[in-house]
């Protein structure tokens, strides 16, 4: 297959976020600043590239009726390498995405990227199928988490924009995650048809 084509799949036809509406506890949950959902993207591609390969490497070895535990008991030991890897090097941010981080083993997208391509595609296509999925991941979160975090408290990255009294705190709770998704969603779908149209 295609690789960039693969890649891109998971950047616009296929992005988790804005297209297919998977992940979305982490989605609202944990991008309440940039560098938040930037990390939780980071870690959520880095399980899914290696969860992708592993399967696809051992998919004959897997009988057909217990596919799917075999698929989630992957996914949990890299999740648990992620896991004490943050611990070690990234306290900070570890205890800042607190149970999100274990609960990347439940995450629709890792499951369903392994029911529908790595179980039936090489592993180096299953490798880009993880990147441009991930990629696609990280950047919705990025731009989420920088979108709230710059309405909610004026800064971008923790960098000051504006006076933080001027920002909106609905933003950084849960209600705005819905109303910026909402609003980023629409103006996604709008340019991809436009280029669409146009195409």
């Amino acid at each position: 297959m295609n690789k960039l084509r693969i890649i891109y799949n998971g950047l616009v036809t296929e992005n988790p976020t804005f297209v297919l509406l998977l992940g979305m506890c982490p989605t609202l949950g944990t991008t309440s600043s940039a560098f938040n959902g930037m990390g939780m993207g980071l870690a959520t591609m880095g399980v899914l590239i290696c969860s992708n390969m592993a399967i696809s490497a051992i998919k004959r070895l897997i009988p057909s009726k217990v596919r799917i535990p075999c698929y989630i008991v992957v996914i949990a030991t890299f999740v648990t390498v992620l896991q004490m890897f943050m611990q070690a090097y990234l306290p900070s941010l570890y205890a800042t995405l607190g149970i999100f981080i274990p609960l990347i083993v439940v995450n629709c997208i890792l499951l369903g990227r392994a029911e529908a391509f790595a179980s039936r595609h090489t592993v180096i296509d299953s490798m880009f199928d993880g990147i441009g999925i991930g990629f696609g991941f990280t950047i919705a979160l990025t731009m989420l988490g920088t979108v709230r975090e710059f309405l909610g408290t004026g800064s971008i990255f923790n960098y000051g924009i504006y006076p933080e009294t001027y920002g909106s705190l609905v933003f950084i709770l849960a209600p705005g995650a819905f109303i910026a998704l909402g609003l980023m969603i629409a103006l996604f779908n709008r340019i991809r048809q436009k280029h669409t149209d146009h195409a």
